[in-house]
């Protein structure tokens, strides 16, 4: 039964026109292009953006890393690519990160009233 089904499937009727090959890749290629535009690019934009912030870290700024860990920068190794953190001001506690840890800049400035 099943060699009748595939048989069926590849017989060809005559006069009937093949699509060509563009019109068979064209869901593909469309579905690529939907992809890229969804997924892909703002990825990127979102890479290049983290990656801006971490070239831009400055001593003294207050900062939180990926696992929530709020702290203001005291040295920056950029040989060694990590970043120094005073996490207590009491006790003066110091803990080193990768630069690729931070997950963003903590803006203090207060807004100004109009």
């Amino acid at each position: 039964m099943f060699s009748i089904i595939l048989q069926a499937g590849t017989q060809v009727v005559e006069g009937a026109a093949k699509p060509s090959m563009i019109a068979q890749f064209f869901p593909f290629i469309l579905m690529f292009v939907i992809l890229y535009f969804l997924i892909i690019r703002p990825q990127r934009k979102k890479q290049k953006d983290h990656q801006g912030l971490i070239d831009n870290l400055k001593i003294n700024d207050e900062v939180t890393t990926n696992a929530g860990i709020v702290g203001k920068i005291v040295n920056i190794k950029k040989d060694k690519n990590t970043v120094v953190l005073r996490v207590d001001d009491t006790t003066g506690t110091k803990i080193e990160f990768v630069r690729s840890a931070i997950a963003g800049v903590i803006d203090n400035e207060k807004p100004k009233a109009k």
